[in-house]
């Protein structure tokens, strides 16, 4: 069965998908995938109702593998540094891939209600159809709209507590700030884009962040609010331009639906909320995968970063890899 979940809300009934953002200005509620090198899956549903997260079967996958190991991701943040040094970029997140086979009979559904238990996050959505399945615990929104007001609130500062945090992290988290407002200024009215919260301390699972808000005011579409912003800031770097050039000669495999946009759109009320979509999961040719990533600065030392995407990926790798035949939360009380 085809179905998506969000904001506690279960939405049955496929009636469209489309790869038109445009789709998403005309009528009905529409779940929203667009993977990092931009393919777009907009599904339009029937049914949107209140309920609990759909139950689904769920087995551990096998054993992970990353697209970069432990000394090619310190190599590349010393290739990142050094293009800090030529005047290149002033940041850029370098990620990666992990894969495991993906066990036999395991529903998406499963994953999604496991995450929804062990890791809720604020901006998570699972969404099953034909040929895409993701289970989403994404911390960080793209793009949330009601009507012409506008906001973005990204994330850059991670650590197991606010002590953790680091003067790079502030410094990189204003950064982004800064793009992110050249992003929406670029269709947002004249004058409207505002912060009205700046490096706030925001505590999720197992970790905290620093995250900032960027607000504004526009009547531009869909479509042309996504191209102006796409990919995030948070998830590519500074110059943007010159960062997509260099991550893309460092990473050897797609991102996907990883650092892309995850979320829903309501096209009757003209609201909706777009997640960036980290701390995601999708399913792929007989794999599950999960992408991690850090943000470099100058300031970045490399081991640090590398375990900055140990920490990200660490409480999501066990809910997916836990017992399905036991429960999360008599899990955490043996460990008490």
């Amino acid at each position: 069965m085809s179905f998506a979940y969000a904001g506690g809300c279960l939405a049955t009934g496929l009636a469209d998908v489309t790869s038109d953002l445009a789709a998403l200005d005309s009528r009905g509620w529409w779940a929203v995938v667009v993977t990092y090198e931009g393919k777009v899956t907009c599904a339009r549903f029937d049914s949107v109702r209140p309920a609990r997260h759909p139950a689904g079967a769920w087995h551990a996958p096998g054993e992970w593998t990353s697209s970069l190991d432990e000394a090619q991701y310190v190599a590349g943040v010393e290739r990142i540094r050094a293009s800090i040094a030529d005047g290149v970029v002033y940041q850029a997140n370098l990620c990666r891939v992990l894969s495991a086979p993906l066990a036999k009979n395991a529903e998406i559904a499963g994953l999604g209600a496991r995450l929804a238990r062990g890791n809720p996050a604020p901006h998570a959505m699972t969404l099953g159809l034909p040929g895409l399945e993701v289970a989403c615990a994404s911390p960080e929104l793209y793009l949330r709209r009601d009507g012409e007001v506008v906001e973005s609130r990204p994330i850059k500062g991670t650590g197991r507590t606010a002590a953790d945090l680091l003067p790079k992290d502030e410094a990189e988290n204003v950064m982004i700030v800064d793009l992110v407002r050249n992003d929406l200024g670029r269709v947002a009215e004249t004058g409207s884009v505002t912060v009205p919260g700046l490096c706030e301390v925001e505590e999720h699972p197992g970790l905290v962040h620093l995250v900032s808000t960027v607000r504004a005011r526009t009547s531009a579409g869909w479509p042309e609010l996504v191209a102006a912003t796409f990919p995030p800031g948070s998830v590519t770097g500074a110059p943007k331009s010159s960062a997509l050039t260099l991550l893309d000669e460092l990473e050897p495999v797609p991102r996907g639906p990883y650092c892309g946009a995850v979320g829903w759109v309501d096209a009757d009320s003209r609201r909706g909320a777009l997640a960036v979509g980290i701390r995601s999961f999708w399913a792929e040719d007989g794999l599950l995968r999960f992408g991690t990533g850090a943000g470099i600065t100058w300031g970045s030392d490399p081991l640090h970063e590398w375990r900055e995407t140990e920490l990200k990926a660490a409480r999501l790798l066990e809910v997916a890899s836990g017992d399905a035949a036991q429960d999360l939360d008599e899990r955490g009380a043996a460990r008490s």
